[in-house]
């Protein structure tokens, strides 16, 4: 893996994790033989731990579910162990994740594989946003977020129907589906001490936790009813 030269720092990126012919079996299993949420927007499937929505660390009252044979070959190898919780998304075009940072005192590093269309993930400084950056996740590659990329600035996907690139040209979304990696952390508690985004650092200063999703999902909100 490669680290990109950009701001943040500490993603690292491996082209053709899979080939072309695997990621077409890949995706027909994941549209033939798995059992999807009936609801509409971006859809998720747990492996191992399953991510807790509520308290965004591991849901301690779902039962471990073993890693299917189709995800062994994609396990990432480069940590020392395997991840302990793995959770598979499908975004239809036109879905989107809201910014937001993993539970610092909950998780290590983080690795996504992404399968099907390309999509841009916008980067962003802080809480509020101060600097942004757009890493366009193409098909069958793997990126690893560490140090300031995982800590310190959010990630998300903009829900539209389109990306533009850098020279001009309108990229319509088609269906993609992304494996994000998860190694918990020993200790459950995290030293970056950032107020703005790390939860342990807010317990610690009295500050409650105010999860940027629900902040970008009430902001979204506001703005369609205006």
């Amino acid at each position: 893996m490669e680290e990109l030269q950009i701001r943040p720092s500490g993603i690292r990126m491996q082209e053709d994790f899979v080939t072309k012919e695997h990621e077409a079996e890949l995706i027909r299993i994941f549209r033939n033989e798995l059992e999807w949420p009936d609801r509409s927007g971006r859809l998720s499937l747990h492996y191992g731990y399953t991510f807790s929505y509520k308290s965004f660390g591991i849901d301690e009252e779902t039962p471990y579910i073993p890693f299917p044979d189709w995800l062994q070959p994609l396990l990432p190898t480069t940590e020392g162990r395997p991840p302990d919780q793995v959770c598979l998304q499908h975004y239809a075009p036109g879905t989107g994740i809201p910014p937001h940072v993993d539970t610092h005192s909950a998780f290590d590093q983080l690795y996504a594989l992404s399968l099907g269309a390309p999509v841009f993930m916008q980067f962003r400084e802080g809480a509020k946003g101060d600097a942004k950056t757009d890493v366009d996740l193409k098909p069958r590659s793997m990126m690893e977020m560490r140090g300031d990329a995982r800590l310190h600035w959010t990630h998300g996907i903009k829900a539209r129907k389109t990306d533009t690139l850098p020279d001009g040209t309108v990229r319509w979304r088609e269906d993609r589906w992304s494996l994000t990696y998860r190694w918990l952390k020993e200790g459950a508690t995290c030293e970056c001490g950032n107020v703005q985004l790390c939860d342990t650092a807010q317990r610690r200063n009295g500050v409650e936790t105010v999860y940027r999703w629900k902040q970008y999902e009430a902001e979204e909100k506001v703005k369609s009813e205006t």
